[in-house]
């Protein structure tokens, strides 16, 4: 149990996971770097519907920024969890084998 900002939750508190950097490595794939150290390939063929698909625009997907732990696009007009982007990529390690 854990208490923040005066509300107390049951279960245990964890960090929030949050990017720390992040490198295009080909059309809409990227190296994303994770407040945990860890290293993870994202595909953002993952990211549908009409609020990403500025994105297929290469040079959109290019200009990215990392704003408080968060992956935007279009001065913060596009923005995707770094959660969600965890749970959709995979092990940098696992490319190298």
């Amino acid at each position: 149990m854990f208490e923040v900002n005066g509300i107390v939750y049951a279960n245990e508190y964890k960090d929030s996971l949050k990017i720390t950097d992040a490198k295009v490595t080909d059309r809409l794939m990227m190296l994303i770097t994770f407040s945990t150290g860890e290293k993870r390939v994202f595909d953002a063929t993952v990211l549908t519907g009409s609020a990403f698909k500025p994105l297929k625009d290469e040079s959109v997907f290019e200009s990215f920024k990392i704003i408080h732990g968060v992956l935007t696009w279009m001065n913060e007009e596009i923005d995707c969890a770094p959660e969600y982007i965890y749970e959709h990529s995979y092990s940098y390690e696992e490319m190298c084998v």
